[in-house]
């Protein structure tokens, strides 16, 4: 009987460990903003989620993930975005440089853009990973060739949507995890200030796309 306790005590422990690497901590909260992040196993650097609410319709949103050739002027630390090819309406790749400060060398990437919705529900995933090849190493700069980012844009009436945002990524190179985990909480607030002015630009209003039922 002794053992037995033991034993459901050991492995109760162990599903407790197991588990509780995967669940989000909160990180900071601004301005409606919500960033959590947690343990990746086997990886020196935590994966993000970010949470909000924004005053916009799906097509809209979508729109300005799409429109990545504006990345710069609302992605924090964004250098460059450049549109690779336009597989159609809702799938495109593109080439980004991200400026890190000094002495860390800028990284870029090239990214797979997706879009789908859900007949029924019309949760709309934006699938964006890191992919190798398209564009030749550059001198001076380190290529990320693992990263994993999600969209879910979940509508709330015509005018409304619940947006989250999760990110697991290698940035590649010499780099300590901590100054990547301490950047990484700032970098979602900004961007997603950022995107909430971008949204209130003309040319997001009205917007209308052919593949999004808002």
């Amino acid at each position: 009987m002794h053992k037995t306790i033991i034993l459901l005590l050991f492995f109760c422990f162990e599903i407790t460990s197991v588990f509780g690497q995967s669940v989000w901590k909160l990180v900071t909260e601004e301005e409606g903003i919500t960033v959590f992040s947690k343990v990746v196993p086997g990886s020196k650097i935590k994966a993000l989620k970010v949470e909000c609410i924004l005053k916009s319709s799906a097509s809209q949103l979508v729109e300005l993930l799409l429109d990545v050739n504006t990345a710069d002027q609302w992605v924090y630390r964004t250098k460059s975005c450049v549109l690779l090819k336009k597989v159609s309406a809702s799938e495109l790749y593109y080439y980004s440089e991200v400026s890190l400060p000094w002495p860390l060398e800028n990284r870029d990437f090239v990214a797979h853009i997706a879009v789908s919705q859900h007949p029924a529900t019309k949760v709309i995933t934006v699938d964006a990973p890191a992919i190798p090849g398209w564009v030749e190493d550059k001198k001076g700069i380190v290529r990320i060739n693992h990263s994993k980012g999600l969209w879910i844009i979940t509508p709330i009436g015509k005018e409304k949507v619940k947006l989250e945002y999760t990110l697991q990524v290698d940035p590649g190179g010499i780099i300590p995890a901590w100054a990547v985990n301490m950047f990484a909480a700032q970098g979602p607030i900004e961007s997603f200030k950022n995107m909430k002015k971008q949204l209130q630009l003309p040319r997001y209003k009205n917007v209308v796309l052919g593949f999004i039922k808002d």
